[in-house]
């Protein structure tokens, strides 16, 4: 039997196995049942935390997990990203792709996929947010999923992370959805309630601490009729990485003078660029939420709720960097003592240095978020009831008035690949401490922007059925925009290189800089003061400041999609057994704005050449049935099916038909407006075995048939170089559709133990590829997290241990970027002082690991990053 065979036979067993079950658990008795639906409820103390999220788990009709908070500030981490990396088949990174880490926890996968294909809800409703981070608000990574920097835990009430689709779950998550659920005012017990909690950050590689306030106030009347809630937070971090990044390979030209001294060098790669990478930041993230409830009348309730964040995060970025393939390609040097292994050249000596040092300021960087939702409920009849929710959110990413400033770099070049250790690099007779001459000026401003409007109205039939409880039914509207800008992309302007440089006082890299990444790596490096950059490039002739010439529309596109869904779904049920069934059909009208090059009406002016704002208009409609069935062989035993259909849509920047290029590194990518979504036909079947109070075992199985789903690939593309001035062939990654599967296991074990301690086990694997052979983005195969705790009356303590295996997390100006497998340790403590106040500690990355990316195999490596640990000490008070 060939691979595709064994594929296809494969799928068919799995739906088969689905049917059977369904088939077989609805051959049962039928009697009423009243559904229980997740609710959020305040509780008190780790151990009824988590005997409160087993009992929502135990109750839902579809197979979920879910996390539920103590008190304000009590969430086990840091932000709601942090908060579920603990959970079966959740894996978080610190970045939107493969620009490595920043010390904080910023997008989430769910089993072993990549996190554009799971659904981030709040209160059911999509939520709009910015990327800091300049790679992903233009180019080739502007994502959908959410970035949750932007999301402070002390927003939540609880977390489902909702693994099999239900009819009335809101379409876009192939992988699942994580519906985020916040406080009502209503939901307290008592009528006034204020909480608060004052920490101190230090992170012991920036050396810095800074402050984290939070505050609560909800106020309800004594009928419990109408209630206000207000919460605010502010957050302050510094943060340092100090990294080795070899930014791609480029293969040797045939035709160089290397080739005709060595011809074992015909057909290697050698690394593009290979830089010791400063990051320096402080960013402060402030905001808070609101929400007035009203209940006029028994069996109605109206809502009004909104959020706000915003996040400041300027930063700078010093690199310096060797280039041996531009000594090769460019300077038509041959290597001394080359060495050869896997196709690639590891190590070299070069006579020159083509290489350079990037200077990037970035002092307003950043991004935010808000939303406002207007929601509500009547109960018409004991029969019937409706409810309905408008809204609109908002998020916007930008990067403005950032100075890019190369120096030129004297002597020799010698380097040496060491694997997934860092890279020795050293610059005989040159002098590393000194700034040199200028190379080149740039900089500019990058903005994204994503909205939605959405209005849906929902009802709920009761039956007096044995068998069918409910029918629930509703329509959803909604009308997204996702927009990338870059008004500005400058260069040298008239005095740019014969103008004195930055004014320079005789900075240098911290004295322990890449202590942590292993290796030898040197810290004997310059670096400028940033507002020194700032202030060079303020000067009238340094740079072009021309926002028509040095208007860059190759990284612009604009996506538009207006999506009309309508569904039907029954509540069914008989003795031990409950489910539901139920279709959504949507309609999705989607228009791509791109800017062609040239056209018989183009817009001039630009350096980058003349271009045609175009139109590209698609519509697709999607029919996805689902079935969730639940079968209670005991009080304490339940298995559980579910088969569905799902579908998620493309990257912004995939649909985004705009080519963004790298001039220095000679790549680029692009995007393909034609592209298909995600469509998937997913299966579930588990076993949960509640075997005594707070306490579980349970196995699940999943499997996901992609039918579309979307992969990179690379190809040689002529465009402008408007550093070289030339026509230059780039290396471009561009997205195609095509087909693969993934499937594995969860298991997961829970389990209070003797004199307050207890105990968190769980373990995925994820087995998933193209069915092409290609890699899966984001698979990683296993994934364990291990989590002890003590707490009685007074005192509470967690230390948790998370792993994830390797993954790869993208391509990269033409090579790929996977991510090494990485462990991740985690404490927190709570002292109870008095009934009002706590004394609490937490710790982040305590094994103070390593980031580490190679290519396509570990003798290419891509980056070494060090974030060090975080410590947060503090108070927290409610009254």
């Amino acid at each position: 039997m060939n691979e595709k065979t064994a594929g296809q036979q494969v799928r068919r067993t799995a739906i088969a196995a689905a049917v059977t079950v369904l088939v077989m658990g609805m051959a049962g008795q039928a009697a009423a049942q009243e559904p229980v639906e997740p609710q959020t409820v305040v509780v008190t103390g780790v151990r009824a935390a988590l005997e409160q999220s087993l009992r929502q788990k135990r109750n839902a009709d579809a197979v979920v997990e879910v996390v539920t908070a103590e008190d304000i500030g009590k969430m086990p981490d840091k932000n709601v990203a942090d908060a579920i990396q603990r959970l079966p088949g959740v894996n978080t990174q610190s970045s939107a792709g493969g620009e490595g880490g920043f010390g904080e926890n910023d997008r989430v996968s769910l089993r072993g996929t990549s996190p554009s294909l799971q659904q981030t809800l709040f209160n059911g409703h999509a939520i709009s947010t910015g990327d800091w981070f300049v790679l992903n608000q233009i180019g080739g990574n502007v994502g959908r999923s959410s970035s949750f920097s932007l999301l402070p835990s002390e927003l939540v009430g609880s977390i489902v992370v909702q693994k099999s689709p239900t009819a009335d779950l809101v379409e876009g998550g192939v992988s699942g959805a994580i519906n985020v659920i916040t406080r009502r005012p209503l939901d307290f017990r008592n009528p006034l309630t204020v909480e608060g909690s004052i920490q101190a950050n230090y992170n012991d590689l920036s050396e810095k601490t800074e402050p984290h306030l939070s505050a609560l106030v909800s106020w309800k009347n004594p009928a419990n009729t109408f209630g206000v809630l207000l919460q605010g937070f502010s957050e302050k971090a510094s943060v340092r990485r100090d990294g080795q990044e070899i930014l791609g390979y480029t293969p040797i030209s045939p035709t160089s003078a290397a080739v005709a001294a060595n011809p074992a060098l015909r057909g290697v790669v050698i690394p593009t660029f290979i830089g010791a990478a400063l990051f320096e930041q402080t960013k402060k993230r402030q905001g808070g939420a609101f929400d007035v409830e009203l209940r006029p009348a028994r069996g109605t309730s109206i809502d009004l709720n909104g959020f706000y964040s915003k996040l400041e995060a300027p930063h700078q970025n010093t690199n310096w960097l060797a280039a041996p393939a531009n000594s090769i390609n460019s300077l038509d040097l041959v290597p001394q003592n080359p060495v050869i292994r896997n196709g690639t050249l590891v190590g070299a000596a070069f006579t020159r240095n083509a290489g350079e040092v990037d200077n990037i300021y970035r002092p307003d960087a950043g991004g935010e978020s808000w939303y406002l939702d207007l929601n509500g409920k009547h109960r018409v009849n004991d029969q019937l009831t409706l409810s309905g929710k408008a809204g609109k959110t908002h998020g916007v990413g930008w990067d403005r008035d950032d100075v890019y400033y190369q120096n030129n770099v004297d002597g020799g070049m010698v380097f040496a690949l060491n694997g997934l250790s860092p890279a020795s690099v050293s610059y005989p007779g040159g002098n590393t401490a000194v700034p040199g001459s200028t190379a080149w000026a740039g900089g500019g401003e990058a903005q994204s922007v994503d909205q939605e409007k959405y209005a849906q109205v929902d009802g709920e039939w009761r039956l007096q059925d044995a068998s069918v409880q409910a029918i629930r039914f509703g329509a959803r509207w909604t009308d997204h925009t996702r927009t990338a800008e870059h008004p500005l992309e400058t260069r040298p302007g008239a005095t740019g290189f014969s103008a004195p440089g930055p004014a320079w006082s005789g900075q240098m890299y911290p004295s322990d800089f890449g202590k942590d990444l292993g290796g030898n790596v040197s810290s004997n490096y310059f670096k400028y003061d940033g507002a020194a950059l700032g202030a060079w490039g303020a000067v009238p002739g340094n740079r072009l400041l021309d926002y028509t010439l040095r208007h860059n529309w190759m990284d612009e596109f604009q996506v538009g999609e207006k999506t009309f869904a309508l569904y039907a779904m029954a509540d069914f049920g008989g003795d031990n057994w409950s489910g539901n069934i139920g279709l959504r059909a949507i309609e999705t009208r989607q228009t791509t704005v791109v800017n062609l090059a040239g056209g018989p009406n183009a817009i001039t002016g630009s350096a980058f050449g003349p271009y045609t704002p175009t139109s590209f208009k698609r519509s697709y409609r999607d029919y996805l049935p689902s079935a969730n069935l639940k079968y209670e062989v005991s009080p304490q035993l339940v298995l559980r099916t579910a088969l569905a259909k799902t579908i998620a849509r493309p990257d912004y920047s995939a649909l985004g038909g705009s080519v963004s290029l790298n001039d220095d590194a000679l790549s680029g990518s692009g995007g393909n407006v034609n592209l298909d979504p995600v469509r998937a036909t997913n299966f579930d079947l588990g076993m949960e075995w509640y075997y005594a109070p707070k306490a579980l075992l349970s196995a699940g199985f999943f499997y996901m048939d992609f039918r579309s789903i979307v992969a990179q690939g690379t190809s040689s593309g002529t465009y402008y170089n408007n550093k070289r001035g030339t026509q230059t062939t780039y290396q471009i990654t561009s997205p195609f559709n095509t087909t693969g599967s993934n499937k594995g296991i969860e298991l997961s074990w829970q389990q209070p133990l003797w004199n307050n301690f207890g105990t968190l086990v769980n373990y995925t694997h994820a087995d998933g590829e193209l069915d092409d052979g290609g890699e899966l983005l984001n698979s990683s195969k296993n994934t364990w997290n291990v989590t002890g705790y003590f707490e009685n009356e007074r005192f509470s303590a967690r230390l948790a241990y998370n792993y994830r295996s390797k993954y790869k997390a993208g391509v990269d100006r033409g090579a790929s970027q996977h991510v090494d497998s990485q462990p991740s340790l985690a404490a927190s403590l709570n002292v109870k002082l008095t009934e009002q106040l706590t004394l609490t500690f937490d710790a982040l990355n305590l094994s103070n690991e390593t980031i580490k990316m190679y290519a396509e195999n570990e003798d290419r490596p891509r980056a070494f990053y060090s974030n060090g640990r975080t410590f947060y000490i503090g108070l927290r008070g409610k009254l």
